[in-house]
């Protein structure tokens, strides 16, 4: 099985590279004037979208392949303040190098929509929201000429005080969901809420691909403490997919801190799962969700490169690695 590592959005090696660099609706406010806004709010969206490019670049020098884009690139976008603006007017040129890059280079990127975007709320105007933010990621997915197909990962959502009962609202919203922002959602397991079980069996309802967390599994059992008889079925619901399947991996902080992401990836609760995943499929994508973002990477790369072969793992480059 070939294994591509990616991470999520920043670098801790690119100085001055943030692609979320924001204002916020009291600065926008200040400034008085709604078209001088805007025009700030198009520069600052520039600066994301061309920091984006710089970490395309440096993900290059390591062969890194996957790259979670944030999902703030353009501030206030859907705010109150900004209603009407035509925003793709001025980042269209940009985002179409951004996706130049990418495509260049054979670059996998996704979104992580942000946790409020809920499409089992009860609450129509949250749900509305939710929708209008989707459509927002496929904008942007279009925009860099990408298919938005498969683009997409987000939780399940709130339980509502009825898990049950919030699992079915999910799947009556479902239809009210456009075409398009149903073809580029993929679901993941929480660490709280919904199990992997759970969300299998929406996501195969649903015919989307799952996207399995491990360290959220971890946190989060439920009834299947021994991930493995989900594993096949995890794998199916990508039959349909032009991309490969994708986990999540991360380690616990601490004993006492499980749920919260540790700076980097212990190898060794990692690689005898993989060993597991590589009879059932020769391809998988996985996103190093790790506070030192591309170090930990380039650290786990470094162990594989060290120590790899006597597991059974070789590297194939800076970011990939065969098992």
């Amino acid at each position: 099985m070939e294994v591509r590592l990616g991470y999520v959005a920043m670098s801790v090696h690119v100085a001055n590279a943030s692609p979320s660099k924001t204002m916020t609706a009291a600065q926008f406010d200040k400034i008085g004037d709604k078209e001088a806004g805007l025009h700030k709010l198009e520069r600052i969206a520039e600066e994301n979208i061309h920091n984006c490019i710089r970490l395309l670049y440096h993900n290059r020098a390591y062969n890194i392949k996957f790259f979670r884009l944030s999902s703030r690139l353009i501030p206030l976008v859907g705010h109150e303040y900004t209603h009407g603006w035509n925003y793709m007017d001025e980042l269209a040129p940009h985002f179409q190098k951004l996706g130049e890059v990418a495509r260049e280079d054979g670059v996998r990127i996704d979104f992580h929509p942000d946790h409020f975007v809920l499409l089992n709320s009860p609450r129509k105007q949250v749900f509305d929201t939710s929708h209008k933010v989707l459509e927002h990621h496929i904008r942007m997915l279009t925009a860099m000429s990408l298919s938005p197909k498969h683009r997409c990962v987000m939780h399940v959502g709130g339980a509502y005080s009825d898990k049950e009962k919030a699992l079915k609202r999910f799947v009556a919203n479902w239809d009210k969901v456009s075409p398009e922002v149903r073809q580029a959602i993929m679901l993941e397991n929480d660490d709280k809420v919904y199990t992997a079980r759970d969300t299998l069996m929406l996501c195969e309802t649903l015919g989307i691909p799952m996207v399995l967390d491990i360290h959220h599994h971890r946190c989060n059992p439920g009834q299947d403490a021994d991930i493995s008889s989900l594993l096949p079925r995890i794998l199916a619901t990508w039959s349909r997919s032009s991309l490969p399947p994708k986990m999540h991996i991360s380690s616990p902080r601490s004993d006492k801190n499980k749920r919260a992401h540790a700076d980097y990836i212990r190898p060794e609760e990692l690689f005898p799962f993989l060993k597991e995943m590589a009879r059932m499929t020769e391809r998988l994508d996985i996103m190093v969700e790790a506070k030192q973002k591309d170090d930990a990477v380039l650290r786990l790369m470094d162990w594989v490169k060290r120590e790899g072969e006597v597991h059974g793992i070789q590297a194939v480059n800076g970011g990939a690695f065969t098992v």
